[in-house]
């Protein structure tokens, strides 16, 4: 009896050990309006992380960088960009480490990664803005459903900060029986989850670069050509 029950244990033991897990952290930038003041542009960036592939010691690099900088909170790269919120005292130097911390964190890390980007100048409808999302949030499912659905459990990681959004996620992802989606989470404590709101703001730029958009004042000062050039060149092998 005794060892049948240390069976039973080894047995769930081997189970839980052979599950196979991937985590998607999804967060966003712009609004769904078309009024004056509204974004011109949506995105919405995916970090998928495989839970078989330890972070520890990436994350150790990223919260001794933090502390050497005296700052341990969440990385917002809009607000470190616009010099608002935390960062509204902070000079340029501190948040261009504090970003630098975070985009190599990002680069460390063994993740894939891909942002969906509407341009909001071309359509003027809300219901338009949701097909386009729908649309292409089914072809990266589409494109990459092998992959995806050789896992055994898929948790998401999405904080409900757009309703619209959770509503369009929960319809793309409703096909797939493993899927779990956590609203309730730590936003500081989960710095893969920081990588996707890192991304929103990086593709934007990439997106406006790429179409003769022009950078906010804030942009163009906290980035320069070259150092841009090389944030995105060293993302492309992680592009799925």
């Amino acid at each position: 009896m005794y060892f049948y029950g240390i069976n039973i244990v080894i047995n769930r033991m081997i189970k839980v050990i052979i599950i196979k897990r991937l985590n998607i952290f999804i967060d966003e930038s712009g609004d769904f309006g078309f009024m004056n003041g509204s974004s011109d542009l949506y995105a919405v960036s995916f970090t998928l992380h495989e839970s078989a592939n330890t972070i520890t010691n990436e994350l150790r690099y990223l919260n001794e960088k933090l502390n050497k900088l005296r700052y341990d909170g969440m990385i917002h790269l809009a607000y470190l960009v616009a010099k608002r919120g935390d960062y509204s005292h902070f000079s340029l130097e501190k948040r261009k480490s504090i970003f630098w911390s975070i985009f190599y964190f990002s680069v460390r890390v063994n993740v894939k990664i891909k942002t969906i980007i509407v341009d909001k100048r071309y359509i003027n409808k809300k219901t338009q803005l949701n097909m386009n999302l729908a649309r292409q949030m089914w072809q990266f499912i589409k494109e990459n459903a092998d992959y995806i659905n050789s896992f055994d459990k898929i948790v998401i990681y999405y904080d409900n900060g757009q309703e619209t959004l959770a509503t369009l996620l929960d319809a793309v992802f409703a096909t797939n029986p493993n899927i779990e989606r956590r609203i309730e989470f730590d936003h500081k404590e989960k710095r893969l989850f920081q990588v996707s709101d890192m991304l929103t703001i990086i593709d934007k730029l990439d997106y406006k670069r790429k179409n003769k958009i022009p950078f906010t004042k804030a942009e163009k000062y906290f980035f320069n050509g070259k150092d841009f050039r090389q944030i995105i060149d060293l993302l492309k092998n992680k592009r799925i």
